[in-house]
């Protein structure tokens, strides 16, 4: 986990940014989720792992389902992030690594808030 906010901040929204059906720019209520998971200590390695997790969840839909809507904002993870808190995944490492392989990201993009 960085060791300070602004780089925990930069990382955990450049990640959101990139993945697929979230929007181009972060809000200021995302801004203020990351604040508010850093004072709480959620590791970043867990945030990432939660966006990542529904990420592919919603890509594993069956095709023949209603399509879901984009991703309007960070707070859509939270029941995730709370999920793997509760119940941490088996093998963390090389599970995060194989959900990093499901997942195309977007090219990188400066956060700007």
């Amino acid at each position: 986990m960085p060791n300070d906010l602004e780089g925990y901040r930069q990382t955990l929204l450049d990640l959101y940014l990139r993945l697929p059906d979230t929007p181009c720019r972060v809000s200021r209520h995302d801004v203020c989720l990351v604040r508010q998971l850093w004072e709480r200590h959620i590791p970043l390695t867990t945030a990432e792992t939660a966006l990542l997790l529904a990420s592919v969840r919603r890509a594993a839909r069956r095709p023949d389902a209603i399509p879901l809507g984009p991703i309007r904002s960070l707070h859509y993870f939270l029941p995730v992030i709370e999920e793997l808190l509760h119940t941490p995944l088996p093998h963390g490492d090389a599970y995060l690594a194989y959900l990093r392989s499901k997942i195309r990201l977007r090219p990188a993009v400066l956060a700007r808030v």
